[in-house]
């Protein structure tokens, strides 16, 4: 499995690829980060990082694309640039034909760390140990997009076994219909 992970951001946007499946060592395919000047309008910004991420798609051809999930601050423009990113990452990966999956920062810490309250510090010396790299990817954006790709690489199996329970806990379920005046 070869999943493009997306620690989504207007002036840094992390981005990485990793190979692998769970259960075995897992393999860093690339990693960085599409910048923006903060100066610049919106629009260009959200253009930038469109072609920034085509960019990783083109070069990568990952099978996945793993996002951050957007969770609220209080700091309300911080979370509108970062959820327009999101959204682009989720575009681009969508014209594609890829599945996107979406995981919150706690998940991502919980899976990579074994707490959801991990600093970036930890999740950076985790991502280095787990890839077998001499040292964190910096800055913090590129390490947090290799956790999220390393996330679900290793949740996958599991998502998909649930949803195909679920799938079938309603096929099951479903009422019997029958003709009006048959038995």
């Amino acid at each position: 499995m070869k999943v493009l992970g997306v620690d989504p951001g207007l002036t840094r946007c992390g981005v990485g690829v990793v190979e692998g499946v769970a259960g075995r060592p897992l393999t860093m395919a690339g990693v960085g980060v599409v910048r923006t000047p903060a100066d610049a309008d919106i629009a260009h910004r959200l253009v930038l990082i469109e072609r920034g991420i085509d960019e990783w798609l083109d070069a990568h051809r990952p099978e996945y694309v793993a996002v951050e999930r957007v969770f609220s601050q209080h700091n309300v423009r911080t979370v509108m640039g970062t959820a327009q990113a999101s959204a682009v990452a989720m575009l681009c990966a969508a014209r594609r034909g890829l599945p996107v999956a979406l995981h919150t920062p706690s998940e991502v810490k919980a899976a990579v760390t074994g707490s959801g309250r991990a600093d970036k510090a930890q999740v950076g010396a985790m991502v280095t140990r787990l890839l077998r790299l001499s040292a964190p990817p910096k800055p913090a954006d590129a390490a947090d997009a290799l956790a999220l790709a390393i996330c679900h690489i290793w949740r996958a199996p599991a998502v998909n076994r649930l949803q195909q329970a679920q799938a079938a806990a309603r096929r099951t379920s479903a009422p019997v219909r029958t003709l009006k005046g048959t038995r």
